[in-house]
């Protein structure tokens, strides 16, 4: 019960080099291939789940926001593949990183924005200041829209990192719970332990509805400046 509750998060090291790059670059070696005519189930499953989000999420764009269609995706699956992976035992989860969710959302969040100034520079400004402003309420108002919209890649990043970090930190909290009590009273560590699975089940969850949400307001972003 003493051990450190952010010890899981602090960066790994091999022999004093960092280690979260070889972890960032794993989960994409575990997306199976096939160089077959025919796919095997796993194949098919895993085509028929990328058809159906990337058809989901792009079909509120024109020609130009679709040609980020398969960044969308691979997006979706590398945030949906690391957080899973960082529910395994003794593992490192990268999304749980402020400065790791920050370095993928401001890219992001920048070339949307820098093809709305690009394609339709007049609607882009025009998310500045609403139609039927008061004259005396247009600085303040430039300055709100201003502010809500650098404020963005942080609440993407932010949003990530508290829903896995908050996850991570009640599972410790009670699978420390049920070693503890093991030795002082059967019946309850039985309770704590099905309210674990229970736990495990929704952080499952969470991890794959994490990494929709981040890839659908970044999809959403795209929309409103193409």
């Amino acid at each position: 019960m003493n051990e450190n509750l952010f010890a899981s998060f602090i960066a790994p090291t091999i022999l004093g080099l960092p280690a979260a790059v070889l972890i960032i670059l794993f989960p994409p070696l575990l997306i199976p291939t096939s160089k077959y005519l025919i796919n095997n189930r796993l194949i098919t499953t895993q085509q028929w789940l990328i058809k159906l989000t990337s058809k989901q999420m792009m079909t509120m764009h024109n020609t130009k926001g679709r040609t980020w269609s398969l960044m969308l995706v691979s997006l979706i699956i590398f945030i949906a593949t690391t957080n899973l992976l960082g529910l395994l035992p003794h593992s490192f989860t990268p999304t749980t990183q402020l400065s790791m969710n920050l370095a993928m959302a401001i890219p992001l969040w920048a070339g949307t924005v820098i093809m709305g100034f690009r394609s339709k520079i007049k609607n882009a400004l025009a998310h500045f200041l609403p139609q039927g402003t008061p004259t005396p309420l247009i600085p303040m108002l430039v300055i709100i829209e201003t502010i809500s919209l650098l404020i963005q890649p942080m609440a993407l990043a932010v949003r990530l990192t508290a829903n896995i970090t908050a996850g991570h930190l009640l599972m410790h909290l009670i699978g420390s719970t049920t070693l503890a009590m093991s030795t002082i009273n059967l019946p309850s560590t039985l309770i704590i332990f099905t309210i674990l699975i229970l736990l495990t089940i929704l952080e499952i969850a969470v991890a794959l509805i994490q990494a929709y949400v981040f890839t659908l307001l970044v999809s959403l972003y795209l929309h409103d400046n193409t």
